[in-house]
């Protein structure tokens, strides 16, 4: 046996452990975790973003190693408080739209029972289950309210089980932008380099940064991980290189 053969073989062993009847009954009886991966994606690259595309617009321009630290760190205080803001913000919506669909589902059950009862047939229907079987699982749904409502959420409202924390969220995002956001700072503060020194190094940190980003991001969702760092990359330099454009062709108008 090769090694891919033996390690698609331990793979297979393991998922087979892990798909026995008892782990299947615990993993399943537990809450859904939060995922905190785009949260920490969403401020890291943002951040980076932001502090570079004033790196480089600054360069572009011809501004000083001083305004490009005030702007810097000026740009990332205030647009990392804005982003986990809006963060907050969007978690909190989530949440109050599950809670008031659920508000919503419980009053109708109680009011027209028959009428919702319909509906679960119906979305069994369109999924292919017929006679006998469906009713059995209309009557087996319809006889569990909370399994019921929670069915009608899933099905109806496209609503996940899944339950992010606003402030966890925020906090996620803040910390990640303002850690990711530094990086592409470092040489204009921990290096005697010139103008142009210290715009590369930021161009290399930020170029390391973004496929971090990306590496990290393949592996925590099992996608190509060399494909999903280039893929990160190619996006933040993307907006850098907008940045450069920018100030490089501006600079005459403010000089």
């Amino acid at each position: 046996m090769t090694g891919r053969e033996q390690k698609g073989a331990m793979s297979r062993r393991e998922l087979l452990e892990e798909h026995r009847p008892e782990r299947i009954h615990a993993r399943l009886g537990r809450e859904p975790k939060s995922q905190r991966v785009s949260d920490f994606v969403l401020g890291a690259i943002d951040g980076c973003v932001t502090t570079f595309a004033i790196v480089a617009g600054a360069f572009g321009a011809g501004f000083s190693e001083s305004v490009v630290l005030v702007m810097g760190f000026a740009n990332l205080i205030a647009d990392g408080f804005s982003m986990a803001v809006s963060n907050y913000e969007a978690v909190s919506v989530e949440r109050e739209q599950a809670a008031a669909a659920t508000r919503i589902e419980r009053e109708h059950i109680a009011l027209v029972p028959e009428g919702e009862r319909e509906e679960i047939r119906q979305i069994f229907h369109r999924k292919g289950f017929r006679g006998q079987v469906l009713d059995e699982i209309v009557t087996t749904i319809t006889a569990n309210r909370q399994l019921w409502i929670e069915t009608m959420l899933a099905e109806e409202y496209g609503i996940s089980r899944t339950k992010r924390k606003p402030l966890g969220s925020a906090l996620v995002t803040f910390f990640a932008f303002i850690g990711m956001g530094t990086v592409p700072l470092l040489p204009y503060l921990l290096s005697p380099l010139n103008s142009s020194q210290q715009f590369y190094s930021s161009v290399i940190l930020a170029a390391l940064t973004f496929f971090a980003i990306g590496l990290c991001k393949g592996l925590v969702f099992s996608q190509k991980v060399w494909m999903a760092g280039f893929k990160t990359l190619v996006f933040g330099g993307g907006a850098a290189a907008l940045a450069f454009a920018v100030g490089f062709f501006l600079r005459d108008l403010i000089t």
